[in-house]
């Protein structure tokens, strides 16, 4: 979602502004913009686009305030045009704001009957003239943002500055994340600590309901009821993960690249290769008492999280519910006394998310979280965390954070498995000797592109694409045409292989790829079955798998020959190929692969 960075300095900060921006680029938008404090005035650029233009702007029209605002906007309330973009601002106030007022229209209705007018059709700018309404009546700044904060409703987080006041900045949270960063005779505000990296490490996250007044000197944080409370300073390990393209020609290709040692880290924290063991943190639940596992989560998580219900329930034998994060909570589950509640989030932010933890959390569940950032808010709402080491992802598309998932899951797996006594010691060694194994498959895949590369040429004269998958592999068919279509904007579906005579095979025809996902395990036989149904069609079957392409039984368009491994373990690697495959056919195609339209990395809003 959009990104906001704040910066009381002691030099010129435009060009620090833009530099804290272009690290929160990962989070999508389609415009961007800065304020500052200048001569007892506030004076402001803003561009639609990317930064560049922004950047182009300031070069003829500099910049020269010690104490601004800069925001990059992922279009909610209004069109993603320069009148729109942030931050907003008129002679007293500027203000920057990610997420959904839902108020606004009231509010705006109140305000324009006192004689308001407004510029935008954007939510933010009621924030704006509520605080100048408080100013004209004659409140001091910041009593007048705390009063106009009083009367917002929804998910949001905001910072603003005020004309004449050049050491004084307002920052607020209820929902999407926002941090304060302190500085020698520096602070900052941001919507994560990467975007702060480059000026310190020593982070304050900001709570829901908190409002921070930052000067450069210090910063008072008070809570939802008005109290002047202390949040903890933490060092940040953001500095330590900065990342630049190095030399890929994307963030994808990178983070596809990475995937092995990232996977590497996330599985040494819960195994003990010596011993063949999985170690999981204390749950605070004994695992042979967990009457039920709900797991709840959001786009390629949620898949992640299938993958972990078939897993969870045929190693460890309790029964698993999932839902996608954003219906589970309308439709009122009863849970289970017993129950412990799973939530799976890369930023650890994800709004629907969140708010299911809490509903399961009223509803007396444990609750346990598989994150990447471990200071999110739903890591800090979980009663135990279950971290992923994938560093940060700056491509919106996830790839290697995915991988990680399916890692933390095959752990907690087999780790719930060991103590309820539904796998032997034998059996666990096998399977984590199969996951120590795929860092070192997947570098072999990634070894061998150029034939990822012609197949994308056919791909990408392919106005549909179908994915098909059987078990474990159901889920990757489902990410893998979650990945094509988000990057490449062809329509792709994914569907389990054995639902395609059920309506789906309707489609099928000589323009129509289709992705098989099939590992030589004990369904291998009926998904080939399925293949040959496509192939009777004219369908064109690019065929993922470990068997040989004669045992497919058919002709196929191309075969992706797979290493030989655990079936337990297949997620983990056949993830990779879908990936590629997406990856260079929206390269083929020309299409912004970091940055997709209309995608935000961290959905932070409902």
């Amino acid at each position: 979602m959009c990104g906001i960075v704040g910066i009381l300095g002691n030099t010129p900060v435009a060009e620090h502004l833009v530099d804290a921006l272009r690290r929160l680029e990962y989070r999508g938008y389609d415009s961007a913009g800065i304020a500052t404090v200048e001569n007892g005035h506030l004076d402001r650029r803003r561009a639609e686009g990317k930064l560049k233009n922004l950047e182009q702007r300031l070069l003829s029209e500099p910049l020269k305030g010690r104490t601004g605002l800069g925001h990059t906007r992922w279009a909610t309330h209004g069109k993603p045009v320069e009148r729109n973009a942030h931050p907003h601002m008129n002679e007293r106030v500027a203000v920057v704001h990610n997420g959904i007022i839902e108020n606004f229209q009231e509010l705006r209705e109140e305000l324009t009957a006192k004689g308001h007018v407004f510029q935008t059709e954007t939510d933010t700018e009621t924030i704006l003239h509520l605080v100048s309404a408080y100013l004209e009546e004659g409140h001091e700044s910041v009593d007048a943002a705390k009063r106009a904060l009083q009367r917002l409703r929804g998910a949001f987080a905001l910072a603003i500055i005020f004309a004449g006041q050049d050491n004084l900045m307002v920052g607020a949270r209820e929902g999407p994340p926002l941090a304060v960063g302190h500085g020698d005779g520096e602070m900052y505000l941001g919507s994560d600590a990467i975007a702060l990296a480059p000026f310190t490490d020593t982070i304050t996250y900001l709570e829901d309901g908190d409002c921070a007044v930052l000067s450069r000197q210090s910063v008072q944080i008070f809570d939802r009821d008005g109290r002047l409370v202390t949040r903890p300073a933490i060092k940040s390990l953001a500095s330590s993960m900065l990342v630049d393209k190095g030399n890929y020609r994307h963030f994808m290709a990178k983070e596809i690249h990475e995937q092995p040692e990232v996977i590497s880290h996330t599985l040494a924290n819960y195994l003990d290769l010596s011993v063949g063991r999985v170690e999981l943190p204390d749950l605070g639940i004994d695992p042979s008492s967990i009457s039920q596992v709900s797991i709840s989560a959001c786009g390629t998580a949620y898949y992640a999280g299938l993958v972990g219900k078939y897993w969870i329930e045929r190693y460890a034998r309790i029964p698993v519910e999932i839902d996608v994060a954003s219906e589970f909570r309308y439709r009122e589950p009863p849970l289970p006394k017993g129950g412990l509640a799973l939530f799976v989030s890369q930023s650890g932010e994800t709004a629907d998310t969140l708010a299911t933890l809490r509903y399961c959390k009223a509803q007396g569940q444990r609750i346990a979280s598989i994150v990447n950032v471990r200071t999110s808010t739903i890591a800090r709402e979980s009663h135990v965390i279950l971290p992923t080491l994938a560093g940060p992802e700056i491509g919106v598309a996830s790839t290697k954070a995915f991988t990680c998932q399916l890692s933390v899951f095959a752990c907690f797996a087999i780790g719930l498995a060991r103590a309820r006594g539904t796998i032997t010691r034998e059996e666990e060694r096998a399977l984590v000797k199969a996951l120590s194994e795929i860092p070192r498959h997947i570098s072999t895949l990634l070894r061998d592109e150029d034939r990822y590369e012609d197949l994308a040429h056919r791909l990408s004269k392919a106005q549909d694409v179908l994915y098909l998958g059987r078990g474990t592999s159901y889920p990757i068919a489902l990410e893998g045409a979650l990945k094509l279509k988000e990057i490449s904007y062809i329509h792709a579906e994914g569907y389990a292989a054995g639902e395609l005579k059920h309506g789906p095979i309707a489609l099928i025809d000589e323009n129509v790829p289709v992705i098989v996902v099939a590992p030589q395990d004990q369904l291998f036989e009926k998904t080939a079955s399925n293949m040959q149904e496509v192939a009777a069609r004219g369908g064109r079957i690019v065929l993922v798998t470990d068997a040989p392409a004669s045992k497919a039984g058919c002709a196929l368009e191309a075969h992706i020959a797979m290493p030989e491994i655990h079936p337990f373990a297949v997620p983990l690697l056949y993830a990779v190929p879908v990936q590629l495959l997406a990856y260079h056919t929206a390269v083929l195609m020309g299409t912004d692969v970091d940055q997709p339209r209309n995608l935000a990395k961290s959905v932070t809003v409902e």
